[in-house]
């Protein structure tokens, strides 16, 4: 043991031994923690290892309590997150104070096997949820259009989609980078696999791909989309056999009737929204609040959303996805940054809106089947614009961010339910 591993194992040693009546292990969530992001890691490695965690709920920013173990502990230690022991009466004065006011503990049973839809030529500023779960050592699968229609989905509790064009349009960014290297490459990737997979278009084999999405969370999965993948998704279902792409990107028109063929009654979140066909416009739909459709890009602080607060007892979703230690977050840009709420469904939870402008939902919830779906819109919580080509964001420098919190609460959602899915 070199002497870095054994003044660990003394520090570790003494707090039990100075605690000898302590028994649970309290990881605070509020302006007190030093690395947020990081103690989703923390317990997230505890479910890991048969460990319950209790989630507390609107305690303390959202805390986390686990048995009083050395192993927890020393984790704790090892990546810089903060924790305090409290033993009986500290216990019980958490609890009293969680039943007289708007707080509740939800216990986390397992570890959330988790999946990322992703190609394989994703590039290095495509995705902040990997960066996120990288950075908290949460550990994930990636998969791709052959084993989401392989029926591979079924062996994760969770899905991310994050920047993918599930409408066939190379995510349209053809009017900027048609002339790009990594352009060309992804049509080319995705034209392949099309043509190994038995689709003569690009179009219907994304819009297949997203039927078995929806099949996925109808039986029990837990979706969490941002950017692109939120509205491109139900874009993608509406037009189920319907040609909605422009000659670029599958050699022939679009139905000139697609916009009144689309069947809103198979989106997710969205209705009524207007197609946007145009090759050389960097948008889908009119379903985004963006610069892009017309809304002015002001700046981070300028354009902050607040989150909305549920209550703990009756609606623990929504507050188990709200989680923060800050009720107003600085806004964040993406091809998708916002959704205009006149379009979202009488049945979906809106979870948080800009606060400059009341039709611009940020975050949203509900229920599909047996499982759920959560849209996070923007594209990096850290970036304000994030454009093509930009470096990955450095979560070392941005540890206790609220907007990547919001991501991390996604990722354990799914264990505080135990699912029993059909085939």
């Amino acid at each position: 043991m070199n002497h870095k591993a054994f003044y660990i194992f003394i520090f570790i040693w003494g707090i039990f031994l100075s605690t000898a009546q302590a028994d649970k292990l309290l990881i605070y969530m509020d302006l007190e923690q030093a690395d947020h992001l990081k103690a989703y890691g923390v317990a997230y490695k505890a479910l890991e290892l048969g460990y319950q965690v209790e989630w507390l709920l609107n305690y303390r920013g959202g805390s986390f309590m686990t048995p009083a173990s050395q192993d927890v502990a020393r984790i704790c230690h090892l990546r810089g997150v903060s924790f305090t022991i409290v033993g009986g009466k500290g216990i019980a004065q958490i609890y009293k104070e969680i039943e007289e006011r708007n707080m509740e503990n939800v216990l986390l049973e397992k570890a959330p096997s988790i999946a990322i839809y992703t190609p394989p030529n994703k590039q290095p500023w495509d995705d902040a949820v990997t960066l996120a779960l990288t950075y908290a050592q949460i550990p994930y699968t990636t998969l791709w259009d052959e084993e989401v229609l392989m029926g591979r989905l079924e062996e994760f509790d969770w899905l991310h989609l994050h920047h993918e064009d599930f409408t066939g349009q190379y995510g349209k960014f053809y009017g900027s980078y048609r002339n790009a290297l990594w352009y060309k490459k992804e049509v080319a990737i995705n034209q392949e696999m099309a043509k190994h997979l038995g689709f003569s278009k690009i179009s219907e084999l994304k819009k297949a791909v997203a039927r078995a999405i929806k099949d996925y969370v109808a039986r029990g999965g837990f979706l969490f989309s941002m950017c692109s993948a939120t509205d491109a998704y139900d874009i993608g279902l509406a037009a189920e056999g319907v040609d909605i792409v422009d000659t670029p990107f599958d050699g022939d028109p679009p139905d000139p009737d697609c916009q009144a063929k689309l069947d809103y009654s198979k989106t997710f979140a969205f209705t009524n929204f207007k197609l946007i066909t145009n090759p050389l416009v960097y948008e889908f739909s009119d379903i985004d609040i963006s610069p892009q459709n017309g809304y002015p890009a002001r700046g981070p602080l300028q354009d902050s959303f607040s989150l909305f607060e549920f209550s703990a007892k009756y609606d623990p979703v929504p507050t188990m996805l709200t989680q923060d230690h800050v009720s107003v977050i600085k806004g964040f840009m993406g091809q998708t940054t916002a959704f205009r709420k006149d379009l979202i469904k009488k049945h979906v939870i809106i979870m948080a809106q800009a606060v400059a402008n009341p039709n611009a939902v940020k975050y949203l919830h509900g229920n599909f089947g047996r499982g759920t779906f959560t849209y996070l819109g923007g594209h990096d919580p850290e970036d304000y614009t994030h454009y093509v080509y930009d470096p990955p964001t450095n979560l070392a420098l941005y540890k206790n961010s609220p907007g990547y919190r919001l991501i991390l609460n996604n990722v354990l959602f799914p264990a505080a339910k135990k699912k029993e899915r059909k085939t």
